[in-house]
């Protein structure tokens, strides 16, 4: 489970859970044009005044403190390889790191939520399980479904309403980029026509993030690990795929050590915005972004990086003939702020989606719409669907506000809209 909604990225909790973070967060040029979009001229920050800057010897030194804390223990890392701490997850040469079988207390009025994954490394399916499957989803924790049990997703709920199965590949913590990934690796072992590709809000940060632990910080549930990511230049139209920095046990190791993380890391995007962010509040800036979200020019450059990525799902796509239906998913903080102030800040993103003609799912949208039927207040209505991530009853929200979209994809439709069905 991640946190979803970094309040104060710049400065790791050390020891603090994700459910704790969530609910308080050779490289490849691409070289092909986004030819629709628009930079954002209002989004730009204006520089720092000349006497805030700090020197590079300052700068460098900061980031070091920075990653310092950071750091792996060797016991740790040993631990981890060996299954025997950090349950969340195991270590993978390619994407850094995949879902185990777990049993947390984490649920809804703390209750036990169970993970099991079957042979193909998806969660396990329960409805319909012995038919054949024709969906696969891919995306980050709302799409695992974090905090509830195998049998409460909105795969399972959709699954058992349409009368076949569908799988769930996603991962707590993957970015856009990563579920992209996860997607061409999977879809050789298990293709399926058709796919849902869940974007959840923070994941568009999560592109440009090389090492969990910048973004997300230190506890004993995960170790955050080093992942692949991308960096990109809107302006100059670039995209460059890095691949995981640590493809190997001994080189996940080398991040014991400060000078070797400190070489590894030193540019990298986040690392540099959070840095920098940290400076301007000991100066007294009152204008420094309270999060990611609130960061105009970080969220300019990462909902770019999507966009580019979205250009390669639907390549992958028609080259594969697959189908695939997206998802937008929502904090409970993002949804809040929908529902208090009317606005949401990626809507470029949304407007990209539109001009591509991309079959889509807003649910933003559909919270807003949902909440326009109730008059509870914001409070009890968040609490109605997300503890943290959705509840069982979120899960439901999510399996039925996609349930049309995902009917009027599938050909021939599923049992539960067969045409030749009896009429009583």
């Amino acid at each position: 489970m991640f946190r979803s909604f970094p309040s104060r990225p710049e400065y790791p909790l050390l020891r603090m859970s994700r459910r704790d973070c969530l609910t308080g967060g050779v490289a490849a040029l691409g070289t092909a044009l986004l030819s629709d979009y628009q930079p954002a001229a209002t989004a730009q920050q204006s520089s720092p005044p000349e006497q805030l800057k700090e020197t590079a010897q300052q700068r460098a030194e900061r980031k070091r403190a920075y990653l310092r804390r950071l750091l792996y223990s060797r016991e740790d890392l040993k631990a981890w390889l060996a299954g025997k701490a950090f349950p969340f997850a195991k270590y993978d040469p390619e994407l850094g790191y995949l879902h185990i079988d777990r049993d947390f207390k984490e649920g809804i009025d703390g209750s036990v939520c169970s993970y099991r994954y079957d042979r193909l490394g998806a969660r396990r399916t329960i409805a319909h399980a012995d038919k054949a499957c024709r969906i696969n989803t891919y995306g980050d924790s709302f799409t695992s479904c974090e905090q509830v049990s195998d049998g409460e997703t909105w795969q399972e709920v959709l699954a058992a309403h349409l009368g076949e199965p569908i799988r769930n590949y996603g991962i707590g913590g993957y970015s856009v980029y990563l579920a992209y990934l996860r997607m061409k690796r999977e879809e050789k072992k298990a293709p399926a026509a058709y796919i849902i590709f869940n974007i959840f809000d923070d994941d568009h940060y999560r592109n440009l993030l090389g090492w969990q632990r910048l973004h997300f910080g230190v506890n004993r549930k995960s170790t955050n690990p080093p992942i692949p990511h991308v960096s990109v230049n809107p302006e100059a139209r670039e995209f460059v795929e890095h691949p995981n920095p640590c493809p190997t046990p001994d080189a996940l190791c080398k991040l014991c050590d400060l000078d070797t993380t400190f070489r590894m890391f030193q540019d990298d995007y986040l690392l540099n915005r959070y840095v920098e962010r940290e400076f301007q509040r000991e100066q007294g800036n009152v204008k420094v972004p309270a999060s990611n979200f609130d960061d105009q020019e970080l969220t300019r450059v990462a909902l770019y990086a999507s966009m580019r990525i979205v250009e390669k799902i639907e390549e992958f796509a028609a080259k594969e003939k697959r189908k695939v239906l997206y998802i937008l998913s929502y904090n409970p903080q993002t949804v809040r702020r929908r529902l208090k102030e009317g606005s949401r800040f990626d809507q470029s993103f949304v407007d990209f989606m539109d001009r591509r003609r991309l079959p889509y799912v807003d649910l933003l949208k559909a919270h807003a719409a949902d909440y326009a039927r109730f008059t509870p207040g914001i409070d009890p209505y968040i609490g109605r669907y997300f503890i943290g991530h959705y509840n069982p009853l979120g899960n439901h929200f999510c399996a039925f506000a996609i349930k049309q979209q995902v009917v009027r994809m599938l050909q021939p439709p599923p049992p539960a809209y067969a045409k030749n069905a009896r009429e009583f």
